[in-house]
């Protein structure tokens, strides 16, 4: 095996370990406000990943991704409210809400491709959010859904009230879901999406039904996106129209775009860049209440200097030199 297959290998597990074990040592070393906004940056990782599977692995650039997203977001907070404060029930009714409502929409959208899908996946985002703040009676209107209690994270356990301890909860169902998504990007299934999106119609020529495996990825997709809005009520306790909007699918999209479209780990890096741009170098006092330009800066310069995006990045040679091993 040459070095430089043997040195990408280890600096790949090492790069693994290192971000393990700073995630988990996180909340020990930070502050709460800090610890609050690393949990809000992997719950946008989990709606970024979900934006990938259908835009890097089957090439159907998405901007929609936010009306799944609020749509498990809402129906956490109803559970929560109204059912049970358990964190796993939560993630699952939200998951499996927000995929019964990506089957409707998704099987129009697929039929589409290109620029077409793109703008119908953008209607869908507003149809979400007009009815986020329309239906009054079920969503609160604007003024959004407040007083949720903390999550239980399994029956018999106390509420998380510390910043920390949800966290630890958000932390694992990401780990979990971010093992399940690698799972499925190594499978056949996967194999095939990524044809879809090199060259669909030799696909069906030879005997894919390529519209049934789009439609499936993007409601695997819109679950994933569910499960998401459901972590983040359990940080935020609050839910909001806003949360289904525009601004929400475009951040994520882009956070895609600049960590690099067919990479999980690439579209969890952009989320943290995004979002780290947006509510940290955005609230500086040089640049405050800028931080839609340092956005734009930054994804003209991630254009121009990373192609391939965050996950295109690679070792210099000096230090992947061949040898024999």
């Amino acid at each position: 095996m040459s070095t430089h297959v043997w040195a990408g290998s280890v600096a790949r597990r090492l790069s693994v370990a290192a971000v393990l074990v700073g995630l988990t040592l996180a909340p020990f070393v930070l502050g709460p406000y800090a610890v609050g906004t690393l949990s809000r940056i992997l719950v946008f990782a989990l709606l970024a990943m979900s934006v990938n599977l259908l835009t890097g692995l089957t090439g159907l650039p998405t901007l929609g991704q936010s009306a799944y997203f609020g749509v498990g977001a809402y129906t956490a907070a109803i559970v929560a409210t109204k059912v049970t404060n358990v964190g796993v029930l939560q993630l699952v009714i939200a998951a499996g809400v927000s995929a019964l409502v990506a089957v409707p929409t998704g099987w129009l959208a697929v039929r589409a491709r290109g620029v077409v899908f793109l703008m119908l996946t953008l209607a869908i985002g507003e149809i979400a959010y007009s009815a986020a703040v329309n239906w009054k009676s079920l969503t609160n209107g604007t003024d959004g859904m407040s007083g949720i209690p903390p999550v239980v994270p399994l029956p018999g356990m106390p509420a998380l009230e510390l910043d920390g301890l949800v966290y630890f909860y958000v932390l694992a169902v990401f780990l979990v879901l971010f093992a399940v998504i690698a799972h499925l990007t190594a499978t056949p299934f996967a194999l095939a999406l990524r044809g879809i999106r090199d060259n669909e119609k030799r696909m069906q020529a030879i005997g894919y039904p390529t519209q049934r495996y789009a439609l499936t990825v993007y409601c695997g997709a819109g679950a994933l996106a569910g499960a998401a809005g459901a972590l983040w009520v359990s940080v935020q306790r609050f839910v909001s129209p806003g949360d289904a909007g525009f601004e929400i699918a475009a951040l994520a999209l882009l956070a895609v775009i600049i960590g690099g479209t067919g990479s999980m780990w690439g579209a969890c890096a952009g989320a943290a860049l995004v979002w780290l741009t947006r509510d940290y170098l955005g609230n500086l006092e040089a640049v405050a209440g800028r931080g839609p330009l340092l956005l734009g800066l930054l994804f003209v310069i991630a254009v121009y200097t990373l192609p391939r995006g965050l996950a295109g990045v690679r070792l210099p040679p000096r230090l992947t030199r061949k040898r024999t091993a």
